[in-house]
């Protein structure tokens, strides 16, 4: 597996090795052994699938308190994901980091707790699967604006589809400072 670093610490891209042949291919989506070296010391405890058209964006979301960590991927199609660190005190506090995520290039992409997320998507659809280090909590489900001009994401498409709940997040600026996860070196 290749352990790509990003801008953000803790945010990392991870690329199994992938065997095909003419048939298909096989790769290993999750091995603790490998993770754990790769520094993903995390226990997961749910896992999501959803199904989006092109043009859907999702996000950007987090839970406080009850953070969830979060190791994203695509099984079908193509998505834009983007991680943005919302730790209170983090040195990278609103910077943000997107990654190419596809059925073709295999990636996945490890999202720290303490981090919001979102992804938007660039093919007809996209089946996309995400593995939680806690469970889902209504009552700490949280987001913040999607085109936020002082996070700055270069998202590839302008108008998105939202939710009526993404459509009404809060700029990060706005999050009353209990209401966002805190930075532990």
């Amino acid at each position: 597996m290749k352990v790509i670093e990003t801008a953000l610490s803790g945010a990392l891209i991870l690329e199994p090795q992938v065997f095909g042949d003419a048939r298909g291919f096989f790769y290993e989506s999750y091995n603790e052994a490998k993770y754990l070296a790769a520094g993903v010391d995390h226990r997961f405890v749910q896992s999501n699938v959803s199904r989006s058209a092109r043009g859907v964006l999702r996000g950007l979301h987090y839970q406080w308190p009850n953070p969830q960590g979060k190791l994203v991927s695509v099984l079908e199609g193509e998505v834009y994901d983007v991680a943005v660190d919302i730790r209170r005190g983090s040195p990278t506090f609103g910077q943000s980091v997107g990654v190419m995520l596809t059925a073709d290039n295999h990636r996945h992409f490890w999202v720290p707790e303490g981090f919001a997320h979102g992804f938007c998507v660039l093919s007809e659809f996209a089946t996309f699967t995400y593995q939680c280090t806690a469970l889902y909590d209504a009552k700490a489900d949280a987001g913040i604006r999607w085109n936020d001009a002082d996070l700055g994401i270069d998202w590839p498409l302008s108008a998105p589809l939202l939710s009526d709940k993404d459509g009404k997040t809060p700029l990060l600026q706005d999050v009353a400072p209990e209401r966002l996860p805190i930075f532990v070196p």
